[in-house]
């Protein structure tokens, strides 16, 4: 079904071909149009889904109206409300295409499901969550630490595919800064 996935996952553990069609039964695939919205704010967050092509943003809308990336998920990564997913509630978060998006999905049930069957799939789902917080607690030291300005050489150097791929708007918002500053840094730097 996906070598990306099947890949993905003997990067942190061994599973042979023939487990990996069985795994692979688990999961559904989707295509997503550019911006189309895969999870909505106050909806049951039930599935995780994992990027072959494309793009994601995680979000939620401030009590201003503003929006707020919290999460960019590209090809090889993993991207759900992983607290409202945990806990089967609803989520304060939207999903959505930044660009044209291929994902498979794996639902709630259908993973205890999978981990009962391949109990070693355990330590990989295991591993992408720790890498998921450490990479939160990451950005939130950023931004403690770092200067406004900082924080976006920094991310645009640490992240060069995300720079190149997504607009500068959604990188602002990631990054807790405003279109205008982005452009201004932007435009400092070039001169």
């Amino acid at each position: 079904m996906s070598k990306e996935l099947f890949q993905h996952i003997n990067r942190f553990i061994e599973v042979d071909e023939v487990d990996f069609q069985k795994i692979a039964s688990f999961f559904s695939p989707r295509s997503l149009k550019k911006k189309e919205v895969l999870v909505k704010a106050s909806s049951q967050c039930n599935s995780n889904h994992f990027v072959l092509k494309g793009c994601l943003h995680m979000f939620f809308i401030s009590n201003n109206g503003t929006e707020r990336t919290v999460q960019f998920a590209i090809e090889n990564w993993w991207l759900t409300d992983f607290l409202a997913y945990h806990n089967q509630t609803t989520t304060d978060f939207y999903i959505q295409a930044v660009e044209d998006t291929q994902i498979i999905s794996i639902t709630y049930n259908k993973q205890e499901q999978l981990l009962k069957q391949f109990p070693q799939l355990e330590k990989y789902f295991r591993c992408i969550f720790q890498i998921s917080y450490g990479a939160s607690l990451v950005k939130m030291k950023y931004q403690f630490d770092l200067s406004k300005e900082e924080i976006y050489f920094h991310f645009t150097t640490q992240f060069p595919e995300f720079a190149q791929r997504v607009p500068q708007y959604l990188i602002a918002s990631f990054l807790g800064l405003t279109p205008e500053y982005v452009s201004e840094i932007r435009g400092k730097k070039r001169s």
